[in-house]
């Protein structure tokens, strides 16, 4: 596995990663949400630093740091969940910004877990995601 920055170039794998991700972990989420949430991940993309998991050439995920110390966003292709992306991206942006917070989408089965067993631990919670939509969504950070 090779971890990078990723560039322009990225762009369009960057999204279908998101959207496979999204329509396979949050199946709370219509059609519409999907597409109200885009210029989101746009947004995000274009003002964090972002980095790309590449697997035997495949960009297999990504992350996106923005701020000292934020994990903005990190999803993985459901074809290559479970089998460490994750913690790679998780541990590369720790030795890029140190300890990092994160908000996590509590109704995603398993997304809480995964970042206890990443060594974060919930700080705080709301009952709706940044957008202001009812969405659940749990503060964590790093020790």
């Amino acid at each position: 596995m090779i971890i990078r920055p990723a560039t322009t170039a990225d762009a369009q794998r960057l999204i279908a990663i998101w959207e496979d991700s999204v329509r396979a972990a949050y199946h709370f989420l219509t059609e519409a949400d999907i597409d109200f949430y885009r210029p989101y991940l746009l947004a995000g993309l274009a003002g964090g630093d972002v980095c790309m998991a590449d697997i035997d050439g495949t960009s297999a995920g990504f992350a996106t740091l923005v701020g000292k110390n934020v994990l903005a966003m990190l999803f993985v292709d459901p074809a290559f969940q479970r089998c460490g992306i994750g913690r790679a991206l998780i541990g590369h942006a720790q030795a890029l910004k140190g300890s990092l917070t994160v908000t996590v989408n509590e109704q995603v089965e398993g997304n809480i877990t995964f970042y206890e067993k990443c060594g974060f631990n919930i700080t705080g919670r709301s009952e709706t995601d940044d957008a202001g939509n009812p969405y659940p969504v749990v503060f964590m950070a790093q020790n």
